[in-house]
This record gives structure tokens, C-alpha cells and sequence, in this order.
């Protein structure tokens, strides 16, 4: 008569084991996403950027497009948000531990920079050729397209932020001059204000 041996199955990890193996494994995803994109992007920073342009904005409607104030309202405003996005960029990596000119970082840096460039030369010559009612076209497209190739080195919403300044950036050069700083206001105040929150909610401030 043949002996029937029980199959004996081995002991299952105990369960502080099986935590701690999945605490590694989420340890290393994360530290991969970390080194493989830039996290920095100021969600809160960008919020405020938006309630300034939208300050900027009412206060630029008091003039037309092709007066030499309206001009400086919003060269003011941008090299206020160039201020806030920097500290609030520096803060946010800091409390990450990301360098901001190595790694994801500098490739950010580094595709987001041109089109911005870009942007500022076209503005000489625009104002030298007195073709102020093309600047919220120019503004809007330019900054999306930073935005955009910047963005492919960072969370996957930045890129579809700039798309949309892009769109707005378009309507921009189609619809009459006199839409131009209402859709600075829908993108600088409005887009920064909606994806701002959407990042900080969602990527940590």
C-alpha cells in the first residue's frame, strides 16, 4: 500500500516582513519618479502669479493696448512673477531635497528658457515697431510653448497647461486687438489660478 505524504506549503513571509518589502519597493518607485521628472513646479506659487495678473490685468483695461502704459502694467507684472515663481520654485525644492540645476531640474531650466528668450527679444522689436496689439499673441504662445517643453520634464499636467496658453495665444492673434489683455487675463490669471490649484493639491503645494 502506497503512503500518501502530505504536501507540505512553504510558511507564508510573516507580515512585518511583506510591509517592510512593500515600504522598499514604494521607497524606490518614488525615488525613480523623483530623479525621472521635475516635482518642483510651485502649485501655490502659481496661484499667486494668477491673483496678480488678474490684478494686473484690471488695472491694464484702463488703457488701450497700444499705450505705453498698458505696456509697463504688464512688464511690471511679469518680473513680479518672475519673483514669485523663483522663491516659491526654491522653497518647494528645497522641502523636496531637489537641486533645481541638476538632474530634472536643469533639463527644466534648460527647455523652458529658450521660448522665454525668444519671447523677450520679440518684444523689443515689437515696441520698437510699434505693434504693441500683437504682444498678448506673442506673450500667451511663447510662454505655452515654455511651458510645454519645460513641462516634459515634470509632472504630466504642466505640458497641458501650456497647450492651453498655446490655444489662448492663438485666439490672441485672430480675434481683434481689443481681446488681447482679456485673454492675458483668462491665461496668466485664469489658467495659472485653475492648474495652480490642481498641482498643489495633487503634487504637494
Amino acid at each position: 500500500m502506497t503512503l500518501v505524504r502530505p504536501i507540505h506549503t512553504p510558511p507564508s513571509p510573516p507580515p512585518a516582513l511583506q510591509d517592510r518589502a512593500i515600504d522598499n519597493l514604494r521607497f524606490i518607485r518614488e525615488t525613480m519618479e523623483r530623479a525621472g521628472s521635475f516635482t518642483a513646479v510651485p502649485g501655490w506659487g502659481q496661484v499667486a502669479i494668477g491673483t496678480t495678473a488678474l490684478g494686473a490685468s484690471a488695472l491694464a483695461a484702463r488703457f488701450p493696448i497700444a499705450d505705453d502704459r498698458w505696456l509697463a502694467v504688464w512688464l511690471s507684472e511679469a518680473v513680479l512673477s518672475v519673483a514669485i515663481a523663483g522663491a516659491a520654485t526654491a522653497r518647494k525644492a528645497r522641502a523636496a531635497d531637489m537641486p533645481l540645476l541638476s538632474g530634472p531640474g536643469r533639463k527644466f531650466v534648460l527647455s523652458f528658457a529658450p521660448p522665454m528668450l525668444v519671447g523677450a527679444l520679440l518684444t523689443v522689436v515689437l515696441v520698437r515697431a510699434e505693434l504693441l496689439a500683437l504682444l498678448p499673441g506673442i506673450w500667451l504662445l511663447l510662454y505655452g510653448t515654455a511651458v510645454v517643453t519645460g513641462g516634459t520634464y515634470s509632472v504630466r499636467i504642466v505640458p497641458v497647461m501650456g497647450i492651453c496658453f498655446m490655444m489662448l495665444g492663438t485666439a490672441a492673434l485672430v480675434l481683434a486687438p481689443a481681446a488681447g489683455n482679456w485673454l492675458m487675463a483668462a491665461g496668466f490669471g485664469g489658467l495659472h489660478l485653475l492648474f495652480g490649484i490642481f498641482i498643489a493639491r495633487r503634487h504637494g503645494g
